[in-house]
């Protein structure tokens, strides 16, 4: 089946609340509706979350590209040529999020045209992953509170914690805050998005030691090379690369130079063909993975869920596929639910989901 058209489609959803953290904060998604279209009236569908205080994409940006250079380079192009659809659109650099879903929607597409689920053809190794639920900056009571309220609600009881804040202390007071309250009943891991230097995060891991951490996640700037080698090095527990490994080249790099002792995987910014080669090099190594969030809606949740639960080695730790509920709606015609503690493939072709065509017009930007 040949590629025939390419839509990438703006809309805007707002929060429920803005979600904060060291980065930045996000009080509308802002996001793009990516859709392949082939012959027969068949298409495929994937979400763009664009990050600008992360990866410079904008929604703006993400539009233009897809539309202007990738369409052009592949449309023509057999659906399942996926090695030379990755040549093509690796002729551009940067751009991870609007390549990480072109190529979630291509094998959606995929998926529809051989009548199989997606997590099928990648790997088909279970139907279901635990969730794991990020929590934004507040004071610490009403972050228990949130805690609180997922433990009851969704069976959840893997919980990020995001810190990096100035004074360290406020986010090492949330941690005990939070273990305090629940005991061992849950666990708990950091993110730190970069906020803190390399001796403050080396301090607050200290201050944590006794809080039985999973582990961290880019709690000091990568660029900030001897600092974070340091840093890594010392830390008792693993050091997760998040943002700093938006390729596989970037994997390599982070793990080499002793930046990282494990790789989270996002399939917002990898796709399922990038995202397989970073996982399959973890493998190689021996290094662990995790499926994180960007902050997707439920369509960009369920493409990590789908990939997620297609392998052994990503389907052993709490994925994060929560933060959709954060959401004041979304897209899809069947809302994605979590029932304790985890999240369930759906049956179907492709990723198994349907966009609501009424709710896609009226968050819409532009026509």
């Amino acid at each position: 089946m040949k590629i025939t058209r390419i839509e990438a489609i703006p809309y805007a959803i707002p929060y429920l609340k803005p979600l904060k953290f060291a980065s930045g904060a996000v009080h509308v998604a802002e996001h793009i509706l990516v859709r392949v279209h082939g012959e027969d009236g068949l298409y495929g569908e994937a979400e763009a979350p664009p990050r600008p205080f992360t990866y410079g994409e904008t929604q703006a940006g993400i539009k233009a590209v897809i539309e202007g250079i990738f369409a052009p380079q592949i449309t023509g192009l057999n659906v399942l040529e996926r090695e030379k659809i990755q040549a093509r659109i690796n002729r551009t650099v940067g751009n991870p999020c609007a390549k990480g879903a072109l190529d979630i929607a291509l094998w959606d597409l995929a998926g529809k045209l051989l009548n199989q689920q997606a997590t099928t053809l990648l790997g088909g190794y279970t139907d279901r992953l635990r969730v794991s639920h990020m929590i934004g900056f507040d004071d610490p009571a009403k972050m228990v509170d949130v805690a609180q309220s997922f433990v009851e609600q969704y069976g959840i009881t893997t919980f990020k914690v995001k810190v990096g804040r100035t004074p360290f202390q406020l986010d090492v007071a949330v941690c005990r805050a939070l273990r305090a309250h629940f005991g061992d009943k849950v666990d708990l891991y950091i993110d730190g998005n970069r906020g803190w230097s390399a001796s403050d995060s080396a301090r607050a891991l200290r201050a944590m030691e006794d809080l039985d951490l999973l582990f961290a996640e880019e709690l000091n700037p990568a660029d900030d090379v001897m600092g974070r080698r340091w840093l890594v090095k010392q830390a008792k527990i693993p050091f997760f690369a998040d943002e700093s490994v938006s390729r596989p080249a970037e994997v390599v790099r982070e793990l080499l130079d002793g930046s990282a002792t494990a790789i989270s995987i996002k399939t917002a910014r990898t796709g399922f063909t990038q995202s397989q080669r970073v996982l399959f090099l973890s493998e190689s190594l021996g290094v662990e993975n995790y499926i994180g969030n960007q902050i997707d809606g439920q369509l960009g949740t369920m493409a990590s869920l789908v990939f997620g639960s297609a392998y052994q080695a990503t389907s052993g730790r709490a994925a994060e596929l929560s933060n959709f509920l954060d959401m004041s709606d979304d897209l899809l015609t069947e809302p994605l639910q979590i029932a304790g503690g985890e999240m369930v493939i759906r049956p179907g072709a492709g990723l198994g989901v349907t966009v609501d065509e009424d709710k896609l017009s009226r968050y819409r930007l532009g026509r």
